[in-house]
């Protein structure tokens, strides 16, 4: 019953999502997004879903370092190896917390361009 109720919350989300056109402009939208929609799937686990998540928000998110920086892939992937370190145990299976992963993801973000300049 509670997977029946997830799902319909999921597809409300979404298709207000279509509605008002709204795109993942930020990581925390994205992974929130991502999360939920992975963790509907059976054969999804808490830990691929986080793995899957932070590849796709973190490599397809445009950052003000990307501008700046050349080696910009460097970055991206030391933000993605802090990330897996120290934001993974954050999210729940019924709870993205999305704003906490944001912060978390964003002080390697700080760390990662302190390692590059």
């Amino acid at each position: 019953m509670e997977v029946k109720r997830l799902r319909a919350l999921v597809m409300l989300v979404l298709a207000m999502g279509l509605i008002v056109d709204q795109s993942c402009a930020s990581f925390k939208d994205c992974y929130a997004k991502c999360f939920v929609l992975c963790m509907i799937e059976p054969s999804q686990t808490l830990c691929s879903c986080t793995t899957q998540c932070f590849k796709e928000c973190i490599f397809s998110n445009p950052t003000t370092v990307n501008e700046f920086h050349e080696q910009t892939s460097n970055y991206d992937f030391c933000k993605l190896g802090c990330a897996f370190t120290m934001c993974s145990d954050i999210s729940k299976k019924d709870k993205p917390n999305g704003e906490k992963v944001d912060g978390c993801v964003g002080s390697c973000s700080k760390t990662c361009i302190k390692s590059y300049h």
